[in-house]
C-alpha cells in the first residue's frame, strides 16, 4: 500500500515540477543585444555553427577485435618481460652495508664542504635568537578600558 502511495506521489511531484523546469530552460535562451554593432556578426556565427557537432562527425566504434591468439601472444610476451624484470631486480644488492660506516662517510663528505663564516652560529647564538623571538611573541599587558574617574 505504501509503495503505491510513494509511486503516485512521485508522479504527482514530477508533473508539478515540469512547468517550473521548462520555465528555467527558457531563462537560458541566448539573447543578443540588437543595438550592438556586433549583433549581426554574432548571429551569423551562431547560425553557421548551430548544428555542429553531429553524430556523423564522430568516428565509428571499432567492430573487429584482434584475434584471441594475438591477444594471448601479447599477454605471454608481457609475462615474459615481467619474469625477466623480476630476475634483474633479484640480482640487485639492496643492502647499504654497515650503517655506521655510511654515517661516517656522510659526515666526512658534509665536513669537506666549506661553510661561510657568516653562516656558522654556535648553539648559544641560536638559543639566544630563539629566546628573543619568544620574548617578542608575548602579548602586551591588557589596556585598562575603564573610563577615568
Amino acid at each position: 500500500m505504501n509503495a503505491q502511495f510513494c509511486k503516485k506521489m512521485g508522479l504527482v511531484a514530477a508533473v508539478a515540477l515540469l512547468p517550473s523546469l521548462t520555465a528555467c530552460a527558457a531563462a537560458f535562451a541566448p539573447k543578443v543585444d540588437q543595438t550592438s554593432p556586433l549583433a549581426p556578426r554574432i548571429e551569423a556565427l551562431v547560425a553557421a555553427n548551430r548544428h555542429y557537432p553531429s553524430w556523423s562527425d564522430f568516428p565509428a566504434a571499432p567492430n573487429a577485435l584482434p584475434p584471441a591468439s594475438r591477444i594471448a601472444a601479447n599477454v605471454a610476451g608481457l609475462e615474459g618481460q615481467g619474469t625477466a624484470l623480476s630476475g634483474q631486480v633479484a640480482g640487485i644488492d639492496w643492502t647499504l652495508g654497515d650503517p655506521e660506516a655510511l654515517a661516517a662517510e656522510t659526515r666526512a663528505r658534509v665536513g669537506a664542504v666549506p661553510v661561510s663564516p657568516d653562516a656558522i652560529q654556535s648553539q648559544a647564538d641560536i638559543d639566544a635568537f630563539a629566546q628573543s623571538l619568544r620574548d617578542r611573541a608575548k602579548a602586551p599587558p591588557p589596556i585598562d578600558r575603564r573610563p577615568p574617574q
